[in-house]
Order: structure tokens, then C-alpha cells, then sequence
């Protein structure tokens, strides 16, 4: 990893190379990791989520001839488009994040202008930490820039930038990871209510660690099982006669289960009990009830598992190193699951050997190096100063 003065000197050095010049703005905006809320966002429920200290930066320079030209550090890609008509990229199908702001802000009326950029992401790709989320804010918030700083609240930058994955890219998410990466606050978690977007932040306990556990298993989220998933979900809230599963009570649920099949009863008793562990684990948290936070951890792991059916062999063999570790409070899946990431709560002073045993274990049992760090709660999206740090 880069310190914050390599990074800016690295991604300086990349621009130049690239454009001859010298970046005349630099943007950034976080990944995030759920701690409870696995697939309640689109059911219109409740996530417990932390924008974190891995992000994602742009360093760009406005241009007047209505291209915008992009080099992607992590990937050594590059891409160009111009600005009317915004066409999908087949070949380079990250540009189509950045594409999809431009259309969608043009769309709504923002005048935007072209640019030259470098961006460079220490949110690992298809991991379950919002990568795409994290470049979709980065990218609003250098088109807002460049175009002259218009006004836009945090709230609907991150709805637009969930329109242009859902729209332009095509992947029908729903809004915790731009919700997050637009409005994350240091130091605390935010209790999401996705049906009317409200906020609240939620500190976290002395004395606990929030470790991310990369299986280095990527996701695939536009394939075929994530909308399966969602298909099913709303399905059962039709048939139970809601708008969606968030307004399911347990009681409901199991007094219509003869009407459901089988698959579809087992989506919707994952979602309304992941709902009410949410609100669960933000009190534990805040109150430092490890007990609770242990037990909430491990019965949304074994939903994601057994009812929601989001979990590989790969996270399995995760989930069995991280409880197998010191210092373990709780662990679980992080974001939709199918591969990627997880997260555990540790006990602080036990930082070091936990991250050790888990990635030693995990190595022993798979033959893959994981990659295993530490945390913390970070801003959302915004510009960077001179020093590189968020304004």
C-alpha cells in the first residue's frame, strides 16, 4: 500500500507521462464494507454500512474537445468517449461507470465538460466493497468540479450515481454502496433506511478493529444469480401482498409459507430476519455488547449460507479461519456474497495475531494467499486537498 504523499506522487507521475501536463483536480470517494444488511437494500430495508479507508482517486484536467480520456492505473487500461452521444464501451467495460455518470448527469439537466484523467483504486475489484460505486462518486464529483462546482446534495449525487449502474451499465443494485460512498462519516458506522434514505451515524465501541478478509474469489455481480435473487425477493412481497419485504413481519411471512415456493420462502425468511438484525447489531455495536454482535454475526452468516444460498467454498473456508482466529467478536460475508470479501469485528489489541492465523489457516486450507487488513470508518466522497487528503 501507498502512503497518501506516494499515491499523489505515483498518480501525478502517471498523468504526466500520459498527458504532459499536470492534474489540475483531484476527487476521491470510499468503498464500503456492510457489517448486517446483506441484500436488504433492494428490499427497501435497513443496512448497517462503513465507508472506508480504501477509495478510490481521480486526478484529472478539464480539455475543450468534448472527449474525456481515461487511464485506469490498477488495470494499465485506457478508454475515451465523447460527450454526445455517450455510447456503452464493449471492449473497456469499467469506462461504462464513468460513462453512465456523464449520461445520467447530462440527462438530468447538469452541463458537464470533458476531461482528461488518471484513477487509481485501493478498493480491491469485485471484491464486495463497492468498487464500481466508489469510481461512480469519485467520477460525479469531477464532472460537478470541472463544470463549475454546481449544487447537489450527497443524497441524490448517490441517487443518480445508482441510476447509471442501473441504467446505463445494467446492473440493477440497489443504493447502500453509493449511499455510502457519498455520505460515509469518520469514526462511525450509518444506519441506512433504504426506502426513504435517511441517516444516522452510529459509533462504534471502544476497543474493536472492523477487519476486511479477502478471499481473492471475485464477484460477478451482473451475472445471473444476483437477479435471481432480487427476481425472487419481489416476488415474495408480491404474493404476500407488500411492497416490499421490508414490511414483512416474521409472523406474516410463516402464516403464508404454503404459498410460496419453496426457493422463493427461503429468500424472503433470509431477508426479514437480516432486516431485524440490523437494528440489532447498530445497538450492539454502539454499546459494545459482544455477546449480541457474536450472535447476530453468525446467524446472518448461516442464512447467507443456507437460505440465501450466497456463499462459495472460498468464503466458507474464510468463515472457518476467521472464528478459528484470536480475538474474533463476530464475522460474516460482506456485501452480496458469491465470493470476495468478508468482515470480522476483533478485538483491538489482538489486531496482528488474528490477521495472521486467518491468513495462515486460509492458505493452509485453499492454496490462496488472502489478502487480510484493518479498517477504519472514512468521509464520503468529495475533493482532495493539496496534501491528499479529503476536503
Amino acid at each position: 500500500m501507498f502512503s497518501e504523499p506516494e499515491r499523489r506522487r505515483y498518480i501525478d507521475g502517471l498523468f504526466r507521462s500520459k498527458f504532459g501536463t499536470e492534474p489540475e483536480l483531484w476527487a476521491r470517494a470510499p468503498g464500503r464494507v456492510d457489517l448486517m444488511g446483506s441484500h436488504t437494500d433492494y428490499n427497501l430495508g435497513h443496512v448497517l454500512t462503513v465507508a472506508i479507508n480504501r477509495d478510490t482517486w481521480i486526478a484529472a484536467r478539464a480539455n475543450n474537445d468534448g472527449t474525456v480520456r481515461l487511464y485506469a492505473a490498477n488495470l494499465d487500461a485506457e478508454d475515451c468517449f465523447r460527450l454526445a452521444p455517450i455510447c456503452r464501451s464493449q471492449s473497456n467495460k469499467w469506462s461504462n461507470y464513468v460513462r453512465g455518470v456523464a449520461s445520467v448527469l447530462s440527462e438530468e439537466g447538469f452541463p458537464v465538460c470533458a476531461f482528461d484523467a488518471v484513477i487509481h483504486s485501493t478498493v480491491p475489484l469485485e471484491s464486495g466493497l463497492g468498487s464500481s460505486a466508489a469510481l461512480e462518486c469519485a467520477a460525479a464529483v469531477v464532472f460537478r468540479e470541472l463544470a463549475g462546482g454546481w449544487t447537489m446534495e450527497r443524497e441524490k449525487m448517490a441517487r443518480l450515481c445508482q441510476a447509471a449502474e442501473n441504467r446505463f451499465v445494467g446492473v440493477n443494485c440497489g443504493i447502500l454502496d453509493q449511499f455510502s460512498s457519498c455520505l460515509g462519516e469518520e469514526h462511525c458506522a450509518l444506519l441506512l433506511d433504504c426506502r426513504d434514505l435517511t441517516t444516522r451515524p452510529i459509533p462504534m465501541a471502544a476497543g474493536i478493529r472492523l477487519i476486511i478478509c479477502d478471499t481473492r474469489a471475485p464477484r460477478q455481480l451482473s451475472g445471473v444469480e444476483y437477479a435471481a435473487r432480487r427476481a425472487q425477493c419481489e416476488e415474495g412481497a408480491s404474493l404476500l401482498g407488500a411492497s416490499a419485504l421490508r414490511d414483512v413481519s416474521p409472523g406474516a411471512l410463516e402464516a403464508h409459507a404454503g404459498e410460496l415456493s419453496a426457493t422463493t420462502l427461503k429468500r424472503c425468511r433470509f431477508i426479514v430476519a437480516e432486516n431485524a438484525r440490523v437494528l440489532g447489531i447498530a445497538k450492539a455495536l454502539s454499546a459494545g455488547d459482544r455477546a449480541s454482535m457474536a450472535r447476530l454475526c453468525a446467524e446472518s452468516f448461516a442464512g447467507a449460507r443456507d437460505l440465501y444460498e450466497i456463499c462459495t467454498p472460498h468464503m466458507l473456508a474464510m468463515m472457518e479461519a476467521m472464528l478459528a482466529a484470536p480475538g474474533v467478536i463476530g464475522a460474516r460475508q460482506a456485501g452480496a456474497g458469491f465470493g470476495g470479501c468478508m468482515v470480522a469485528l476483533v478485538e483491538e489489541k489482538q489486531t496482528d495475531s488474528f490477521c495472521a492465523e486467518v491468513a495462515d489457516k486460509y492458505r493452509n486450507s485453499t492454496g490462496i494467499r488472502p489478502e487480510i487488513y484493518a479498517v477504519q470508518a472514512a468521509s464520503g466522497a468529495g475533493l482532495l486537498n493539496p496534501h491528499g487528503v479529503g476536503e
